[in-house]
């Protein structure tokens, strides 16, 4: 299912035949193309969209609830997803109908160390519909509404505080969500950036390896394609998360380093004067996720408590 304008290009939502209609993993981007690709979809299997019995999904992000809503208007579907993230799903909704997220945006930003230039040429994000309050509430372990199926949910936060995999027990497959994609890694960032309660990378890495250790066959995650060798690919995630810890290490000293300036340091996929300013944002959420574990391992810690953030080698 599309995702217009987005490099992802693509969801990938999964229909499990159920005795009282599919039940669907992830709902996709709202969008009329979306609809339109998940009406066609099913149509290809001589289902229609009136019929599907529920959606569960893996985390709260626009491209995998966005259309869940929409799809319980049409068909009565119950919509499911992890308890941590309908929270997340609630107080978005609150914070919207408040309109407050411009004034937590750039407080945030302020925190960080961005210039002033950045602040000045912060524009509001594109509007975003918040996802639709599910219905189900599901915990690690629970099997999933879907008679004659075993399928089974497991918490693996770190993407978002809610995030689940989903083990069709009867069928060796694991559906990932973002948690293991065949060639990218999901994005970890820590927001607020200075939260003192969370270390959402290390939830990520942990659960990383509770699934890593399962023993199954197909892999069908979110975006890109489905894959074979589970196991493997946790491997090759895991350590691409060590080697970004020693480059966030090595650019630490006994100097007080703003979160802004140490992001600005990193590598990235392009350069950083080149990166607009929402991509620096959320590079500056995953620097701070980083440095989170290695505050966590004895390795960095925060000077001080005035604004910006800034960190010291241990």
């Amino acid at each position: 299912m599309p995702i217009p304008g987005n490099p992802l290009a693509y969801t990938l939502v999964y229909a499990l035949e159920g005795p009282r209609g599919p039940v669907l993993i992830d709902a996709g981007w709202e969008h009329e193309d979306a609809w339109s690709a998940l009406k066609d979809g099913l149509g290809g299997f001589g289902m229609d969209i009136a019929d599907v019995a529920g959606v569960v999904v893996t985390h709260y992000h626009p491209d995998h609830a966005g259309l869940a809503g929409r799809i319980r208007a049409t068909s009565g579907a119950w919509i499911a997803m992890h308890r941590d993230d309908a929270e997340i799903v609630r107080l978005f909704r609150a914070a919207v109908a408040q309109d407050a997220g411009r004034t937590w945006e750039l407080g945030s930003m302020r925190r960080a160390g961005a210039a002033e230039g950045d602040l000045a040429g912060h524009a509001r994000r594109e509007h975003v519909d918040p996802p639709a309050e599910p219905d189900r509430e599901l915990a690690d372990g629970d099997l999933v509404d879907l008679p004659g199926r075993r399928l089974r949910a497991i918490w693996t936060p770190g993407h978002s505080p809610g995030h689940i995999c989903l083990h069709l027990e009867d069928g060796d497959r694991i559906f990932t969500g973002d948690h293991v994609l065949p060639r990218i890694t999901p994005h970890i960032g820590l927001y607020p950036y200075d939260r003192t309660d969370t270390d959402p990378l290390g939830d990520f890495l942990r659960s990383l390896g509770r699934v890593g250790a399962m023993a199954v066959g197909e892999v069908l995650p979110a975006h890109q394609h489905r894959f074979t060798g589970l196991g493997e690919r946790v491997r090759e995630i895991a350590r691409h998360h060590e080697e970004r810890l020693a480059e966030v290490r090595a650019l630490l000293s006994a100097a007080p380093v703003s979160l802004w300036d140490l992001t600005a340091a990193l590598t990235w996929r392009h350069p950083w004067a080149d990166m607009p300013l929402q991509a620096r944002q959320m590079a500056a959420g995953e620097a701070a996720a980083h440095l989170r574990v290695l505050e966590t391992r004895g390795v960095a810690r925060r000077e001080g408590d005035r604004d910006p953030l800034r960190f010291v080698l241990r």
